[in-house]
This record gives C-alpha cells, structure tokens and sequence, in this order.
C-alpha cells in the first residue's frame, strides 16, 4: 500500500516510523510519503490560507496550494505505478472512523490524506478531486483538535495493522472490538498474562482451568458485561439473530430484553431493571 500525506506539519507525522507502522515501512509492506505543502506556496511568506468568503472567524486554507501539491502527488504516484487512489479527508463534520471503514481503506491500494488546519480547506478542492477519485470525509470523534494530522495518524494504525503480514499473527485482529462479525460487534473483555497472583489480585480462575469451552464462554459473558456497561449503543442495534442461548441468559442478567417496538428503527435491545451490578 501507498500513502502520500500532505501537510503543514510534515514533522507531526514522525511517529509513522515507530511501532507496527514503521516496520511495515522498513519491511517494504507501506509506501509513507511526507509532502509540505508550503512547497506548492509562491509567495515570500508561504502562504496557505487566507480570509473566509461571508464572513466569520478563522481562516481558510487556499484552492492554489492544496490544488497544485495534489496534481504533484498524483501524478509521482502514477509515475511509480501505483494506481486507485483515494482521498482522506480528516474532518470533524466526516463520517464516522469505524473498524469496517478501516477495513474498507486496507483493501485500497493508494490513499492521499490532506490534513488540514484552522477553519479546513476551501471546499472546491475535494469537490474537484471527486471527480478523479472517491474522497472520505471521516472523522475520528466528536471533538474537535487544531489540525488533522493527529486523525491521519489514527487511520494510519488502524488501516496497517490489518495489511497481510503487518501483524506477527494473522488472526490478531478477528476479533477485535468493532471488527465487523466478530464477537457481534461487543467490546473485548479483560485480558490477563502471568503471574497468576500480582499485589493479592488473582486472574479469574477458569483461564487457568484449561477448559477451552468455559473460557470461551467466559470471554464472551464478559465481553457483553462490557458492552453493556461502555457502549450500550451497540447492544441495542446488535441483531437478536447474532445471540445464541447463553447470550440471552446473560443479556437478561445484566439487564437487556429484546425491543419489538424498536426494530423499525434499527433498535433490537431496550434496558430493564438491572439484576446485576
């Protein structure tokens, strides 16, 4: 996979040459190429931004620069072989980063992402590059930081981590928290490694019992504790269909029954009184 980010702040991106990422980079797996955008900026002041059209606060970052340094990028790319591109657009008015969208972009072979600063990017350069190539306006949360740089690091992780090869076991991220199938869409439970016994806290003791099926079982229970208590939003849209037996027994112990009334509107599980805290 390529990735090209330009940026005002090619230097916050150092963090791609560490961890997981940048023994992806070193093995050959990810293409990272770092482009400053004041390199495509023809004034003494290297500018990149001016005053909104309409009025208001903040400032816009211009068509010129963003426009120019794209062409440039693409056309590297092609040079080099790549092919398929597709814009990252990290935005707080985007669509929600999710582990499937993750999934989405690790299936492409060439993302451009244009992380922007102050008030974004005029909106004539995503709606000219639509034209060349699907663009995702995505967001890492419902917050709102002094640039995007820190959200192209998020995708970045997310996205490599589940290239072929990148993770030393392949099966590492089935079953992830959010991976789409895996454990119906539920958070993970607690995990524990050795010693058995730190600061008089034991591990539970069925981990120890070697009973894979009651492990199983375990993980899963408290899989759905967790959910339930974090992201009660992903219960109630979760398909009663994804819930066998045991599932039910514990989503009623913890507090959760099935919504007739809620399924026209995607909302399969409603509260009751909790049985268990």
């Amino acid at each position: 996979m390529r990735l090209d980010v330009v940026t005002i702040f090619p230097e916050y991106l150092e963090p791609l040459n560490v961890s997981l990422v940048g023994k992806a980079r070193a093995r050959g797996q990810l293409g990272v190429h770092l482009h400053d955008l004041r390199s495509w900026t023809y004034d003494r002041h290297n500018t990149v931004d001016d005053t909104p059209y309409g009025g208001g606060p903040g400032m816009v970052m211009k068509t010129e620069a963003w426009g120019d340094a794209l062409d440039t990028v693409l056309a590297e790319g092609y040079e080099s072989g790549a092919q398929a591109p597709a814009l990252i657009v990290p935005t707080p008015s985007g669509r929600p980063f999710t582990q499937e969208l993750a999934v989405e972009l690790s299936e492409r072979p060439w993302l451009i992402f244009t992380p922007a600063r102050y008030e974004g990017i005029d909106r004539r350069v995503m709606d000219e590059y639509a034209t060349r190539m699907p663009v995702y306006e995505v967001s890492i949360g419902d917050y709102v930081l002094a640039g995007g740089e820190a959200a192209v690091l998020v995708i970045t992780e997310a996205v490599a981590r589940l290239l072929p090869g990148v993770l030393g076991n392949a099966e590492s991220h089935r079953d992830d928290s959010f991976a789409p199938g895996a454990m119906a869409n539920l958070l993970e439970g607690p995990v524990y490694t050795k010693p058995p016994v730190w600061r008089e806290r034991d591990i539970p003791e069925v981990l120890l019992s070697g009973h894979h099926g009651k492990i199983a079982r375990w993980r899963r229970d408290e899989a759905l504790r967790r959910t339930t208590r974090n992201r009660p939003d992903l219960i109630e849209r979760c398909d009663p269909k994804v819930f066998d037996k045991k599932d039910r027994e514990m989503l009623s112990i913890l507090g959760w029954a099935p919504d007739p009334d809620g399924v026209p509107y995607g909302r399969f599980w409603r509260r009751t009184e909790s049985v268990e805290e």
